[in-house]
């Protein structure tokens, strides 16, 4: 998934020495560095055959709307945004989301019961998933994206969540509280001890560039439209990612994952072969249990039947 606003300047990343320090060091040891500037923005969308790209998708200009008073209180603008999910929308409360110090890049929230478990548990994350038809919600640096059931109306769920992100802001509370962490009772709760891409002296040079690739010029396109990206791990020239926020459930994220990262990745590190997302084990589960229903459906339709869905899984891909 890429974003629209992704800079257009593409600049060379391998060189023999580094002019400056980059985003995130490389391991000591390293004879290539990514790129010799500092921070660079997303790489541009292209149709160059040299160059891979992330592609936009349905990501659109935002919009600023702005809530009614809540209590008497002075009105607050909140930009929203669409995402390439159809069923999440980006919230930028022009307000910090998570709390200071906290070393993940993100908190996300799976079901109710986790907004309220340590190790931080968040009163408008309850709120939210409390909005009949909301799924999942996920906090960014600064934004929220709010995640909702196929069969629900953004017409209708969209006030609310609105009214409790403007209470929120206004009350001046804490949107994420800190509290100390009891093993079992974080489930649907995820976020990172750590950064997964933060600069680690035990990586390897190839796990360094890995990471620095996807810190300067991938993870600000995943974010842009409402999520984030996980490093999970490098193996036999297999990367292992796990997207995060509106790009978990986005039917793009299979060509997100292919036509952009890997193609990124393979073309400036020549160790990298493939790239695949990690999948947690609801989720696996949740994709088994649709293959066999697809299947089912099938056979109930006959060898002619023409398939309902797309992607992976689908009616178009079941033996």
């Amino acid at each position: 998934m890429a974003s629209t606003n992704i800079s257009r300047t593409v600049v060379s990343l391998f060189t023999k020495s580094r002019a400056t320090r980059s985003a995130i060091p490389i391991h000591r040891s390293a004879a290539r560095c990514v790129h010799q500037s500092t921070r660079l923005p997303a790489m541009a969308a292209s149709n160059a055959t040299t160059r891979p790209t992330l592609q936009p998708y349905l990501h659109q200009p935002s919009t600023m709307l702005k809530p009614a008073s809540v209590g008497g209180t002075r009105s607050i603008f909140i930009q929203t945004e669409n995402t390439p999910n159809p069923d999440a929308l980006k919230f930028l409360p022009n307000h910090p989301i998570l709390p200071e110090g906290l070393s993940s890049p993100f908190l996300e929230y799976l079901n109710p019961r986790s907004t309220l478990a340590p190790p931080h548990p968040s009163p408008l994350a309850q709120q939210l998933m409390n909005i009949d038809g909301i799924t999942s919600v996920f906090y960014g640096a600064d934004f929220i994206t709010v995640t909702k059931s196929t069969d629900a109306n953004w017409a209708h769920v969209k006030p609310e969540v609105f009214t409790y992100i403007t209470e929120a802001v206004n009350s001046g509370a804490p949107i994420v509280n800190i509290t100390k962490n009891t093993p079992g009772e974080a489930d649907g709760q995820e976020g990172v001890e750590e950064d997964s891409l933060s600069y680690n002296e035990n990586d390897s040079e190839v796990v360094g560039m890995i990471k620095e690739l996807l810190e300067t010029r991938i993870r600000p396109a995943i974010q842009e439209d409402g999520g984030d990206i996980e490093f999970r791990g490098f193996e036999d020239g297999n990367v292992m990612l796990k997207l995060r926020g509106a790009c978990r459930t986005c039917d793009s994220s299979t060509v997100t994952l292919k036509n952009g990262i890997e193609g990124m990745l393979m073309h400036y590190i020549e160790e990298v072969k493939t790239v695949t997302q990690v999948l947690d084990q609801e989720e696996e589960i949740a994709i088994q249990e649709f293959a066999k229903f697809e299947e089912k459906l099938k056979q109930q339709k006959g060898p002619d039947a023409i398939a309902s869905t797309v992607g992976k899984g689908s009616l178009d891909t079941v033996a």
